[in-house]
């Protein structure tokens, strides 16, 4: 029977064709599932997100409160507010499917953040595969905005108050900045245009243009060889294969291993998501209230994926605004620390391949000790961005060590301009020391690939190198990539 059913869908589908694509090599590299984490994390905010959407009243109007919370009862209350206390309280699993969706956001921006820097430090991003590096790029601020939409949603204190950090962000913007800001926000914040504006954002635009990067991402990667650690040797099976020729993958075929791989790690993710919504509990709307425009929650502070930003905004000194000359145009310290500083940093990511550019294409990727240069750049760009983190919670930081803020702030100044380059330089030295004292008889690993592999290594037998071997579009293995 089973063979009737595929001989009718093979007639109409020309099922054999993909037979190539189940058979395409998958290197056996623990931290190249990454990206699929952060797949399977955007999965699980797609589906908790229906759920939440179907009780989410996405409106200011106020309506009077009857649900179980006591200390609103009777209370006319914004809908959106009432709504997620409605989920919270209300909803059978509401509570814990909004957990779910709390933390595998988290989890999907950790992930995509922690994908950029195994991709950036060993050299993944290099020809011919700049362009997904910048598809890359684009989907972490993609999350980092659908994130942030989500924070007014609920109309609560805090996140009304943190949202409005955003509105005054964006009307700083030199001559669109009134233009932007109603775009955006409907108008002066908090305005009875901006969770509606938000709701639609943060569940029907960003998500599709989420949804078109993978869709990108996946193409590419499908298209394009997989990077694959460089071997220890020959690999021998079928036929030998050399261990620098990259025409070969050397891993598991998609079908039926690396499949059952993804499955594992689908589970583990939804299960520790799971774990994280049964036992954490994330943003109390009940305790903070309602928004209030007449007041302001004592402790202010985004998530930790946006606090370099509130770091930049903390710190930047007020003498750094100016009035361009001969015009009315004015640059306020909050442009300068909201928009031009996070543009750099991107900018800068987004640049990178054509910055350590290789003329021809490379296929493996390189041990970080072997690139001083490239892997001191990223420490220091790492250390700038923890250190304007940490900016980002300087109140906490001047109670804990009892000291006013005015201080640890020309502190955290101070450390956010040399910490970098003192860590980047520390780690220039020593990566060039180690690499110069690479062991006899061993080859030093190009910049742009290869590996330090003695040459009269003995080949690797096959079971050895990975459980399977295949071309990366043969779905049989054995024969060079086009």
């Amino acid at each position: 029977m089973w063979d009737r059913i595929y001989g009718w869908l093979d007639g109409r589908f020309d099922l054999d064709d993909g037979s190539e694509f189940l058979g395409k090599a998958f290197p056996a590299e623990d931290s190249f599932l990454l990206g699929e984490v952060a797949l399977f994390t955007f999965f699980v905010l797609v589906l908790t997100g229906v759920f939440l959407g179907f009780f989410f009243e996405p409106s200011t109007t106020e309506v009077t409160y009857e649900g179980s919370v006591a200390q609103y009862q009777g209370q006319d209350l914004p809908a959106a507010f009432v709504s997620v206390l409605h989920i919270t309280y209300d909803i059978p699993y509401g509570m814990f499917l909004r957990r779910m969706h709390h933390w595998a956001a988290h989890f999907f921006v950790a992930s995509i953040g922690l994908h950029l820097l195994r991709v950036f430090f060993t050299g993944a991003y290099r020809n011919p595969r700049e362009l997904n590096w910048i598809v890359g790029g684009l989907l972490a601020v993609l999350a980092i905005f659908a994130a942030y939409t989500g924070y007014s949603l609920p109309f609560d204190e805090f996140a009304s108050t943190a949202t409005g950090i955003g509105y005054s962000i964006a009307k700083s913007v030199p001559v669109f900045g009134d233009v932007l800001s109603k775009i955006v926000f409907g108008g002066q914040y908090p305005s009875s245009a901006t969770v509606p504006r938000f709701y639609f954002l943060h569940v029907f635009a960003i998500p599709v243009a989420i949804m078109g990067l993978i869709g990108v991402h996946m193409a590419i990667l499908i298209r394009q060889k997989h990077t694959e650690a460089p071997r220890s040797g020959d690999v021998a099976g079928e036929l030998t294969i050399d261990r620098g020729d990259d025409t070969y993958v050397v891993g598991l075929p998609a079908f039926p291993n690396q499949t059952a791989v993804s499955v594992v790690v689908f589970f583990l993710t939804l299960a520790s998501v799971s774990l994280l919504a049964g036992f954490l509990p994330v943003h109390n709307v009940a305790e903070y209230g309602p928004n209030d425009p007449a007041s302001t929650p004592g402790l202010i502070m985004p998530d930790w994926f946006l606090m370099w930003v509130f770091g930049f905004l903390k710190l930047m000194p007020s003498w750094t605004s100016f009035t361009v000359p001969f015009t009315d145009i004015h640059v306020s310290t909050e442009f300068l620390s909201g928009i031009v500083l996070p543009g750099i940093v991107f900018g800068a990511m987004f640049l990178w391949p054509f910055i350590d550019y290789r003329e021809e294409p490379t296929h493996f990727t390189v041990d970080p000790m072997r690139r001083p240069w490239q892997t001191a750049v990223g420490v220091a760009g790492v250390t700038f961005i923890m250190v304007a983190s940490l900016a980002g919670m300087n109140n906490i930081l001047a109670e804990v060590v009892h000291t006013p803020t005015g201080t640890i702030n020309a502190i955290l100044i101070a450390s956010v301009l040399l910490y970098p380059l003192v860590a980047g330089g520390i780690t220039y030295v020593v990566l060039r020391g180690s690499d110069s004292a690479a062991p006899p008889g061993r080859e030093e690993a190009a910049a742009d690939g290869g590996s330090s592999v003695a040459a009269d290594d003995p080949p690797v037998d096959e079971e050895t190198a990975s459980p399977q071997r295949g071309r990366s579009d043969d779905a049989r293995g054995g024969g060079p990539d086009d």
